[in-house]
């Protein structure tokens, strides 16, 4: 046997109900890691859902001596499944001495108030300049290989051109609790967003599901066949007939939801380019209106900025909150267009 290797054996119970193979697993991992002392040195732990799938996708997991790789295959009572985990290794980004504004930090947990245009996760084409390369550098090896994944500490993401607040795992019991409140949307996430007109709803909940769109798989879409996905929206402010701000907070956390939703609502967010949908100049009254409407049109990403995280601590269960401002460029374009919007107020007779 390869001593890099760690077998776990799982057996299902005889009257265990149906249920799907990852999910099972990876609930079982969990269950057996909180009944250990020593956590962070189980097995067990840190093997989220998402870490059980993309071990079976690489034929991992084995029932009978026959490879099981299909993560939504349903258990069989009284099964044996064997998961095989790799040694833990150093991910193939490196440390990088990139600044970060750290909002707290403690020996299990980084708060961070990520800037827009840093991507999270090396990527072809980012491989360097992530937040991955910031947060090793910064945490060494307490960071490094939790749950023996390529991605560490990392439990969610923003867009590369998003701004705002994260949470990133030091080590692995932090990582498994965070990934289960995320699962279970056991958090409070609030975005502030600039949108295209006026939204007329001072509030409302956005439900509709949300999936890949069928005639670009890059991009995601509204449609029955989607998951489950819900908004609240709360309007802001409103810059007639421009734009408005307004609060996202997510009940649920698919890929783009807020961008989706609000596009779907027809009031996406400024400078968008996927799911924006700009005003366009033929729809302004008079030149004032068009030049400032080429002023947010040149707004050069989209304007959501990730504004409130609320949890408890994956460890401690103390209640923590954090808020961060609006960053720079996002106060500035709002700024510039209430005086714009005042200064046409004036002007008119």
């Amino acid at each position: 046997m390869n001593d890099t290797l760690t077998r776990l054996t799982l057996t299902v119970a005889e009257d265990a109900t149906q249920d799907r193979i990852d999910r099972w697993l990876s609930e079982t991992c969990q269950k057996l890691s909180k009944s250990e002392e020593n956590l962070e040195q189980s097995p067990y732990a840190g093997l989220s859902r998402s870490r059980i799938k993309a071990l079976m996708l690489d034929g991992m997991v084995t029932a009978n001596d026959v490879v099981i790789n299909n993560p939504s295959a349903s258990i069989q009572p009284g099964v044996t499944y064997i998961l095989t985990i790799p040694e833990a290794i150093a991910p193939i980004p490196q440390g990088e001495d990139i600044p970060l504004d750290i909002l707290y930090e403690d020996e299990h947990l980084v708060i961070i108030n990520k800037a827009a245009g840093m991507v999270v996760h090396p990527a072809p084409g980012s491989m360097q300049g992530t937040l991955v390369n910031a947060l090793i550098a910064h945490c060494g090896d307490s960071l490094t290989g939790i749950g023996g994944e390529q991605r560490p500490g990392i439990v969610h993401r923003l867009d590369k051109d998003t701004s705002g607040v994260m949470v990133a795992a030091k080590t692995a019991i932090a990582h498994q609790n965070l990934s289960s409140m995320f699962a279970a949307h056991d958090l409070t996430r609030r975005y502030t967003a600039l949108t295209w007109g006026i939204v007329k709803s001072r509030e409302q909940t956005i439900d509709a599901s949300i999936g890949r769109n069928n005639r670009d798989r890059k991009k995601m879409a509204v449609h029955a066949n989607g998951r489950h996905a819900i908004t609240h929206v709360r309007v802001q402010r409103i810059l007639p007939p421009l734009a408005s701000v307004v609060e996202c907070e997510l009940e649920t956390g698919r890929t783009h939801q807020i961008r989706v939703h609000m596009a779907h609502i027809g009031h996406g967010i400024i400078g968008d380019p996927n799911y924006g949908r700009a005003m366009r100049a033929g729809q302004m009254p008079d030149n004032a209106l068009r030049e400032t409407l080429a002023f947010v049109r040149a707004f050069p990403r989209q304007a959501l900025h990730a504004s409130h995280l609320g949890f408890d601590h994956p460890v401690t269960g103390a209640a923590m909150a954090f808020d961060t401002p609006l960053p720079t460029d996002m106060a500035d374009v709002i700024q510039g267009l209430e005086e714009r919007i005042t200064n046409r107020g004036k002007m008119k007779p």
